[in-house]
């Protein structure tokens, strides 16, 4: 399996990395591994929901 740093996937999300490191401290990365002080997160790893918004935001960013 191919892993991608905290700051690749931060790029990739269009987020930044202190939000990637608050997304695998919470475990909201299916895949998720620390490996001392790093992250190491899979390459095909799907970008969390956003929990601060409502069930119809979500359903409409699906479409």
């Amino acid at each position: 399996m191919e892993y991608l740093t905290v700051k690749e996937i931060a790029e990739k999300w269009g987020i930044s990395g202190r939000r990637v490191n608050s997304l695998c401290n919470e475990g909201r990365i299916v895949g998720a591994e620390k490996k001392g002080p790093m992250w190491l997160i899979p390459k095909d790893a799907e970008k969390p929901v956003d929990l601060r918004y409502g069930k119809k935001q979500m359903t409409e960013e699906k479409k």
